[in-house]
Parts: structure tokens; sequence; C-alpha cells
């Protein structure tokens, strides 16, 4: 029954309605998935097990239902406590499309002036489109937009953007669905219907799929990127406690100075 419950959802409401509802089923299970095998580093709750997630292909052990954190959500998290000075640092922040798993807790940092921004989410303190954001050059020190760009029509206008917008010596992190096996990111006008993108992109409202390409994609508009095999650099044990996705490559974009 829950593992139907996590598929229907997952599958048919956008990540940001999950927690309306979802979400107090999600915490309830929670207290029964409790154990020792996982543990979600966000929160510091450990668990037996966590829960299934995927929109065609249901994942195990992906979400944390405390924090409804996923894989990436939990890799990121730890990124920041460990590559950057996120946590420690006075910094103006912009998080496009704030995930539900960070928002209440990048708000109480005290080092952080912490904007949240999206067209859609509820959550978003600022309804903005990515294209063209309404804010004066050079202003933020970070900016976070994960699971953004492959929705944007125009991506790297929204990418210029964010360029703009950021401070010199800045830095980003931008995720996206990615085909390691595609040179070339995957954009074609023909596939053009929901039917379609799922097909060939992976999710209904997806309008192109990332290749290897995605790296120079951010550079053209000016940014410094690092493709970070981070979750390699962690204890295999601590990944596996975690449930973190090893396959995922950290984009950091800086800003030069």
């Amino acid at each position: 029954m829950l593992k139907h419950i996590i598929s229907t959802t997952s599958r048919f409401i956008p990540r940001h309605h999950l927690q309306r509802f979802a979400g107090v089923v999600l915490k309830v299970v929670g207290l029964f998935y409790r154990g020792s095998r996982f543990e979600d580093p966000i929160m510091g709750v450990k668990y037996r097990k966590l829960l299934p997630y995927g929109r065609i292909k249901m994942r195990p052990n992906a979400l944390a239902p405390d924090s409804m954190s996923l894989e990436r959500h939990r890799l990121i998290w730890l990124y920041l406590k460990e590559r950057t000075n996120f946590f420690t640092s006075n910094s103006k922040v912009l998080h496009i499309a704030p995930e539900y798993c960070f928002i209440k807790r990048f708000a109480k940092l005290p080092n952080l002036d912490y904007t949240t921004a999206d067209l859609n989410s509820p959550w978003a303190k600022v309804k903005l489109d990515v294209q063209n954001i309404p804010m004066e050059s050079n202003t933020f020190d970070v900016i976070l937009c994960n699971h953004v760009l492959e929705h944007v029509p125009n991506d790297i206008k929204a990418m210029e953007e964010m360029y703009r917008v950021m401070k010199p010596g800045g830095f980003g992190i931008f995720q996206v669905p990615l085909d390691i096996n595609l040179e070339i990111t995957l954009e074609d006008s023909t596939i053009n219907t929901p039917n379609l993108r799922e097909l060939h992109y992976g999710q209904r409202d997806h309008l192109r799929l990332y290749g290897r390409d995605y790296a120079q994609r951010l550079r053209s508009v000016g940014f410094i990127v690092t493709e970070d095999n981070y979750v390699n650099s962690i204890p295999q044990n601590l990944a596996k406690r975690y449930a973190l996705p090893m396959d995922e490559v950290i984009y950091l974009c800086v800003k030069p100075c």
C-alpha cells in the first residue's frame, strides 16, 4: 500500500506538491522505519530502510521520510558542508525552485541572507522566471538551482541570468538530469508532446536531456566549471549508509573575479 502511495504521488504530482499530499503520511511512516542501516545526514535520523521513489522506475532506499530528501539532496548537503563555506561564511543566497528538505534549515542559518525564488513553487518567496531574473547584477554570493534547467525553454538565457546576478567570486550548484552516454544534449523540436518528452527526456515536462556537453554549456556563458566527482571521495560504507547517488557529478560553477 505504501509503495503504491509513493509511486502514485512521485509519478503524477510535482515534487514541490508532494509535501502537501503525502507529507503527513511520510512522517508517520518514518517512525516505523527507524533503525540503524541508513542515515539521513540532513536530519541525522537513522532508518532500517528508506522509501522507494521514482516516476518511471522505482529506486529502492531513495526517499528519507522525515526530511523528504532524495539521494541527490543528501549529496548536495554533504558537498556544501565539506567542500564549500556555505555553512560558515556570511553569504547572500538565491535558491531557485527550493527543495523542501533544505528550505527551513537554510533559512535558519544565521550566516545566510536567504532568498527562495521560483515561477510556480508555493514555497518560494519571490516569483520569477529564471530566464529574466528581476534582480541587480552582482547580487548573490551563492546560487542553487537544481533540476530546473531541463524545464526551461531557453536554458542558455537562464544560465546567462544566473551568471549576471552572481557576484564575482561567487559560486553556484546547478544539477540536471544527465545521460552520460549522450555526447551532445538531446533537444529536438519534434519531441513536443508530454508522451514523447517522457519517452525521450525521461519526464513529461522536460524540454531536453543533457549529455556530456552540459559543462560546456555552462562555460559558454562565462562560468568556471568544476565537474567534481565528490561522491567517490566519500568512504564507501558512508555513501551506502547515506544512500547517495554513486554516478552523480557535482557541477560547481564559479564566476571569475
